[in-house]
């Protein structure tokens, strides 16, 4: 992991599309602003995670659906 010290005002560039910028530091909190092309999805990480869950979750419920139908299938022959 890189770890940088920035302050406020200041950037870290992410290849040519992607810029974070210090925007403010207040006691424990740091405000980040996010320049990204809009085809990147920038989201929280627990967004992120809850997210990829649900994927998951649609993906497994679509594979039962899946097998199921196939199980019928094969009754019906």
């Amino acid at each position: 992991m890189l770890v940088l010290t920035r302050k406020s005002n200041q950037s870290i560039q992410i290849g040519d599309d992607i810029e974070i910028k210090i925007v403010a530091v207040e006691g424990d909190q740091v405000k980040i602003g996010i320049d990204a092309p809009q085809h990147v999805d920038v989201h929280r990480k627990e967004i992120y995670l809850d997210i990829q869950e649900e994927n998951n979750q649609a993906v497994e419920k679509d594979n039962l659906s899946i097998l199921e139908a196939l199980s019928q299938q094969m009754k019906q022959k």
